[in-house]
């Protein structure tokens, strides 16, 4: 509604600008609790309660990932090992299959090299 009352303008515009106050430091208020909440995850409770069981399967899979390691530098052949890469799910076994596949072509790539001929 328009209104002619300069007084009752002023009024209108300070309880906007109250109103507006107001609610940015409710978005301030929630942004700040959101921030500084403490973790609500029980991924701590979990680990503390399931730390035997989770470091038995931490040291499995390190048993299992040293097996893969020596079975890798026993294969000689970057089509065999990008085939293991293919059926591997883990990403720490792919991660070491790779690693093999580049330490091989590095190996091919060295055998192929002329040597400098000396004169």
């Amino acid at each position: 509604e328009a209104t002619l009352d300069l007084a009752e303008r002023r009024r209108i515009r300070s309880a906007i600008r109250e109103l507006q106050r107001q609610e940015l430091e409710q978005d301030e208020e929630t942004l700040a609790s959101k921030r500084f909440r403490p973790e609500r995850s029980s991924h701590r409770q979990d680990n503390k309660e399931n730390w035997p069981q989770s470091r038995r399967l931490e040291e499995e899979q390190q048993a299992a990932l040293a097996a893969l390691s020596e079975q890798l530098e026993a294969i000689t052949s970057v089509e065999e090992l990008t085939k293991l890469l293919r059926a591997a799910g883990e990403y720490e076994e792919r991660k070491l299959i790779r690693a093999a596949i580049r330490k091989l072509r590095a190996e091919e790539i060295e055998g192929e090299a002329p040597f400098p001929c000396s004169r």
